[in-house]
């Protein structure tokens, strides 16, 4: 639970910190949850050019408003009608947290109320019947606060694809708007509201439902409840003609039901209010592990190089290349004594003698191994380095090659974010990067191939695009892995 809160925290802090383009990942298997790394580091302030998702979204809709507290309304009027207007918004987006921005907002529309539909003519007697119609055209800008509540619902560990969320609006601006009266003897202006010279202040709050189409489009339906804080918005005149002293309400209210596109601006593949934040999580860790390596804090200093001081260091001679805990003791998952970095089977318990693998008895009487396994290792996006965090893997694959007499395949592939021809360039990368890591640290080189699938090899096949699905399992389908000839 603790875990989770902190998790959420840092989430929520995105657009606070940041961290390098071109910064290390941390490989998530869930293998190691109490590792230690010992250190301080200094992330960079936040930078428009550091960033790695867009902030910026242009909107624009269409709708229908109804007018619902007023003396002349367009819900159930005097003949039980709705009387149906015209509305559109344009708004230009700054998301300021994953959780929170600002929307400049233009709406232009025109309302209808009263006993009649105002296009046609008015039946005889309308007056003295107290039958009034009227229409009111408006020009409003606006300030609107934007929360998004599914990302603050929303648990950073949830791995279901992030499609829909729930947004509520909330700011005041300044209206302008032309009401006129239709009766039997024609129709008239009745008030007028002249954009900027006389500012006539409004505020309006509701809420909306986005569904992300893709990276780039988000459709939303909105219902907005406008609040005019004049009497005079529905057409009825002056504040003590005989139609506004019908009701005592001091404000002629309506609602606005529409529907919109959002459009994402920027050069990256996520907008902030759909970035998901283990993303960031990664980066972070991965920053803070690359500084840490660069920062001497200890004063009896780390004689084993596993980021541990001795001064608290209760095992000095750490092997290289293995994972420790907080104590500075090599990691051992499955508790069989064989410690991680050269046990085959990290998350099955097996006898020393078989590196650290079950057994089985054959009828001869002989042990055979049951399980041996060479980890894959996961990529930044639109990398081919590899991290320092994988070089345990990497450093077991290179004894478990040597000590086997077989060959194998190094099999890079990619995610479905890009161009295919682009994927099976970056694939074949990353497999010679691996390659050459392998030889380098001693694996004969008449034992490995390289061989890039591009996007044609998905751990998760449903990622595509890669858009449906949340980061883990995009980072997932980013690998390399080891086949047999």
């Amino acid at each position: 639970m603790k875990l989770s809160l902190a998790i959420f925290s840092l989430a929520l802090s995105l657009p606070l910190t940041t961290f390098a383009q071109d910064s290390l990942q941390v490989v998530s298997t869930g293998e190691y949850p109490n590792t230690f790394s010992s250190g301080s580091a200094n992330v960079s302030k936040f930078t428009q050019s550091s960033k790695r998702f867009n902030d910026w979204a242009v909107s624009f809709g269409a709708g229908v408003p109804l007018m619902q507290s007023a003396d002349l309304t367009s819900i159930k009027n005097g003949n039980g009608k709705n009387l149906i207007g015209y509305s559109a918004y344009v708004s230009v987006d700054k998301a300021i947290t994953h959780a929170f921005g600002l929307n400049l907002q233009y709406d232009r529309g025109e309302t209808r109320q009263g006993y009649f539909n105002t296009k046609d003519a008015a039946p005889a007697n309308a007056a003295a019947n107290g039958q009034q119609g009227a229409r009111t055209q408006y020009d409003a800008i606006s300030i609107l606060g934007d929360i998004n509540f599914s990302n603050l619902m929303r648990r950073v560990d949830n791995k279901s694809p992030y499609r829909w969320a729930l947004h509520g609006y909330a700011g005041f601006g300044t209206i302008a708007y032309r009401a006129y009266l239709k009766d039997e003897t024609g129709q008239r202006l009745m008030t007028e509201i002249k954009p900027f010279k006389t500012l006539d202040f409004f505020g309006q709050a509701g809420a909306g439902l986005k569904y992300k189409i893709n990276n780039r489009l988000d459709l939303e339906g909105r219902v907005m409840y406008v609040v005019t804080t004049d009497d005079q918005f529905d057409g009825g005149g002056a504040p003590y003609s005989a139609i506004n002293m019908r009701e005592d309400q001091v404000s002629d209210n309506f609602f606005n039901a529409t529907l919109g596109l959002s459009v994402k601006l920027g050069k990256h593949d996520s907008h902030l209010m759909w970035h998901d934040p283990l993303q960031e999580i990664y980066y972070k860790l991965d920053v803070l592990a690359e500084k840490n390596q660069d920062v001497e804090v200890c004063k009896k200093g780390d004689a084993d190089n596993d980021g541990v001081c001795d001064d608290w260091d209760r095992q000095l001679d750490t092997p290289a290349g293995a994972r420790v805990d907080g104590s500075g003791v090599a990691l051992d998952v499955d508790m069989d004594g064989v410690i991680d970095l050269y046990d085959k089977c990290v998350t099955v318990a097996g006898p020393v003698e078989n590196n650290g693998c079950p057994t089985t008895t054959t009828n001869s009487g002989t042990v055979t191994e049951s399980e041996t396994k060479l980890d894959g290792i996961e990529f930044d996006l639109n990398s081919d380095r590899i991290l320092p965090s994988n070089t345990p893997i990497l450093n077991n694959a290179v004894n478990y090659i040597n000590s086997s007499n077989g060959s194998y395949t190094v099999i890079g592939t990619t995610d479905t974010t890009g161009s295919e021809k682009y994927n099976q360039t970056l694939s074949e990368k990353r497999a010679s990067s691996v390659k050459n890591y392998l030889i380098k640290n001693g694996v004969e080189a008449t034992k490995l191939d390289a061989l890039g699938r591009g996007k044609k090899d998905l751990k998760y096949p449903e990622c595509d695009p890669a858009s449906k699905c949340p980061e883990w399992k995009n980072r997932a389908n980013r690998r390399v892995y080891f086949e047999a000839k």
